[in-house]
């Protein structure tokens, strides 16, 4: 019977339906062809969504668009071009370290890629960087975000397995850091190569202006952060007082946000945290089958009946992993499998906040691997660049991002050292 699902859900992935409809369909063939009662759909559904660490996700989805809505990523590029544009290839530094700053407040790579690059990625094409340069450094630069707190996929990761969301925020940042200083040497190293524009050194008075235009929304991050980490409250509340803050700023700091703007924004997000519930419900669902049909059973047995060597072990997975993020969006993957693969890995002594953090880089590393990178798709849009040129055009990055994946998986203290430093 499990093949009837998983070939459903394969047809309907050719046929491009979404993701959450894919799932919710295999599942209905499923359940029909079965004899089960469809009152199990239902059932299921709820009990996946019912969980209240999840009322976080559409706080940290409206506090990001009220910000964004504020004018928040212009400033940050500008705060970003000051501080490096100087530099060869300045204006590209400064669309990584965008991507690094604004992981506080989008918290997902396809919105960070969409945001960013509509400003970012006519502008360097404007000022002669290669357009599918342009692209993929804005692609590739937009992972970064949800590995450096706060980070939506964390929160899912964290929901999926009873960790503590603060020990996930903080695993990640050292992960997310050299991910991006690490792109930042590489489009260095193009940008010259290359002889790509540099601008005049900034006054240290522009430096100050752009700091001030950005210090209200960067603060937001340390609140969230340092809040959840000295238990001063949930990640629930967190998000919660991260709506109020940024409705304030917006209203009376960027004064930006204004009644009919912020109904917009508030039926956007409502939009967007519904199909994430929905398909988080229909993820359950599909995980509740795959556990009755023991199909995570007979994965682990499988892999571990090849290694019980643990890096071999984390080899495999990271295989697989990026594999499946090339082509499924990063929650519907560690909804799907992060259960299974927490089981083998917990099997062979990895750690699992160790491991949550290579689940989640995988994930991110698989939206910009060629030739199905979503990123890609969404840069490659925006900058009216081939697919093929866009691709081309990563490979440095995507290079540098299997580095640190490796370094990762290699060294867990890297991910450790921060949790144990703060919460041990």
């Amino acid at each position: 019977m499990i093949a009837v699902l998983i070939l459903v859900f394969i047809v309907c992935l050719v046929l491009r339906f979404p993701i959450a409809f894919s799932l919710g369909i295999s599942c209905l063939a499923y359940v029909l062809v079965k004899g089960i009662p469809l009152v199990i759909l239902p059932a299921k559904m709820y009990s996946g969504i019912d969980v209240f660490i999840l009322l976080s996700v559409p706080g940290f989805i409206l506090s990001g668009n009220l910000m964004n809505a504020g004018g928040l990523t212009e400033k940050i590029i500008a705060f970003c071009n000051h501080l490096m544009g100087h530099i060869r290839g300045g204006l590209a530094l400064a669309n990584i370290g965008t991507s690094m700053l604004f992981a506080g407040i989008s918290g997902t790579a396809i919105s960070d890629t969409a945001s960013i690059g509509a400003v970012i990625i006519p502008a360097m094409k404007k000022e002669g960087y290669e357009a599918g340069f342009s692209c993929a450094v804005t692609a590739s630069s937009s992972t970064v975000g949800p590995i450096i707190p706060p980070s939506v996929p964390m929160i899912i990761a964290a929901t999926l397995s009873g960790l503590s969301v603060g020990r996930l925020f903080l695993a990640g940042a050292i992960p997310g850091l050299l991910l991006g200083m690490g792109m930042m040497g590489v489009a260095y190293y193009i940008s010259k190569k290359r002889k790509y524009p540099k601008h005049p050194r900034s006054s240290f008075k522009q430096v100050a202006k752009g700091f001030l235009d950005t210090f209200w929304s960067l603060l937001m991050t340390f609140i969230i952060l340092f809040g959840i980490v000295g238990g001063i409250f949930t990640p629930t509340e967190a998000s919660i007082i991260a709506v109020l803050y940024a409705l304030l700023i917006g209203t009376f700091v960027y004064k930006k946000l204004n009644l009919k703007n912020i109904q917009h924004i508030v039926l956007d997000s409502m939009k967007t945290s519904a199909s994430l519930m929905v398909l988080i419900g229909f993820a359950n669902l599909f995980g509740w089958i795959l556990l009755t049909e023991r199909l995570p059973q007979v994965i682990s047995e499988g892999i571990l009946d090849f290694s019980n060597n643990k890096f071999v072990v984390l080899l495999l997975i990271n295989i697989l992993l990026i594999f499946v993020g090339t082509f499924m969006e990063t929650i519907a993957a560690l909804l799907v499998l992060f259960p299974i693969l927490l089981k083998v890995a917990l099997a062979v002594g990895v750690d699992p906040i160790h491991f949550a953090v290579i689940a989640v880089l995988n994930l991110m590393i698989g939206l910009t691997t060629p030739p199905v990178g979503i990123c890609l798709f969404v840069s490659s849009s925006i900058g009216k660049v081939s697919m093929t040129e866009v691709s081309k055009s990563s490979l440095p990055f995507l290079g540098i991002s299997f580095l640190v994946l490796i370094l990762v998986t290699l060294f867990p203290e890297i991910s450790l050292f921060l949790p144990k430093l703060f919460m041990d």
